[in-house]
């Protein structure tokens, strides 16, 4: 049996003329007829206010204005189409509400909230460290910079402190006066051998300096930012446009790619460029940027790809319920 769902409302002369054709071709293309009124549904408003009535033939949509003579030839086409499913063995289309189903329509709706408490934890977590290395706990406070260092360099002089004289401590070549340079407070060398790159990373921290957070000053800028953006988006009911790419290209990517790559390359084993340590700040500064246009970016195009999923899937919420309730 073909499947056809009408999407009107109430007190619309097209939506019942175009009920009317349906059952009047009843007798010529067999098929099963649902009426789905739009105003049971905010999504569906959205969709189709302004193009009722909208007819679904099988995979087949109509917009109004529609002929009785339209609807027979699509009848038709899905006939036909249907026909040749069935001799695949092929079925045309579900008409059933699985599990499956549940979880895409419900993750349509809450992939902001769902994506806004993964980076919460993600981020979050760092900063737990250096709470229980305060706290006296270092067995639980290891692994979670363990973890972290598969994914951050965990550099003690580019990384924030908590419960410490300083915030932060740089190199003495970040040139910060009114700060204890990193080397000053652990007598652990400003040279770029493995050994000491090596005694730098898994310095974690003492009551005196207090302890590092488990991602550099970078990393948090990054997240921290992506997730200002997940919330500012989800108040403003997932409404921004998307960044243009050009601009996410000058201000999200470039000042984090000549921050990042003028030291690489003025350190060693490069040494291309004069010699340059980043500060916090610009570290901050670059990554927040960064993450926040990053997001901006890519947020608004998955909500439009999601807004699409919502419609289909109440669209067929929709379907099933009238189809369970003529059943």
């Amino acid at each position: 049996m073909i499947e056809v769902t009408l999407y009107g409302r109430q007190n619309c002369h097209l939506c019942d003329e175009a009920e009317a054709d349906l059952k009047a071709l009843q007798a010529v293309v067999p098929h099963r007829l649902t009426v789905i009124d739009i105003d049971s549904s905010p999504e569906l408003v959205q969709a189709y206010g302004l193009e009722i009535p909208v007819v679904e033939i099988g995979p087949y949509r109509l917009k109004a204005p529609i002929t009785a003579q339209e609807l027979e030839i699509t009848l038709r086409a899905a006939q036909y189409r249907q026909q040749q499913l069935e001799t695949l063995n092929t079925p045309a289309y579900g008409n059933r509400w699985t599990g499956a189903d549940k979880v895409s329509y419900w993750l349509s709706r809450h992939w902001l909230a769902l994506f806004n408490l993964i980076v919460f934890i993600y981020a979050g977590l760092p900063f737990l460290a250096p709470v229980l290395m305060a706290a006296g706990a270092p067995g639980l406070a290891q692994p979670i910079y363990r973890a972290y260092s598969f994914v951050c360099h965990q550099l003690p002089y580019r990384s924030f402190f908590l419960f410490g004289e300083q915030p932060v401590y740089p190199r003495a070549a970040a040139g910060l006066e009114g700060l204890q340079s990193f080397e000053a407070v652990t007598g652990i060398g400003e040279g770029s051998s493995s050994q000491e790159l090596l005694d730098a990373r898994t310095f974690v921290g003492n009551p005196t300096t207090g302890y590092k957070i488990a991602l550099c000053q970078r990393d948090v800028a990054i997240y921290g930012a992506i997730l200002l953006f997940g919330l500012i988006f989800g108040l403003t009911g997932r409404r921004l446009p998307p960044l243009h790419w050009l601009v996410w290209i000058l201000v999200g990517i470039l000042p984090i790619a000549v921050d990042g790559f003028s030291q690489l390359f003025s350190q060693p084993p490069f040494n291309f460029l004069p010699y340059r340590e980043s500060t916090p700040l610009f570290r901050a500064l670059t990554g927040g940027l960064f993450g926040f246009m990053t997001a901006w970016f890519g947020y608004p195009m998955v909500e439009k790809s999601m807004a699409e999923s919502r419609q289909y899937m109440s669209e067929k919420l929709l379907r099933v319920r009238q189809s369970q309730k003529q059943t």
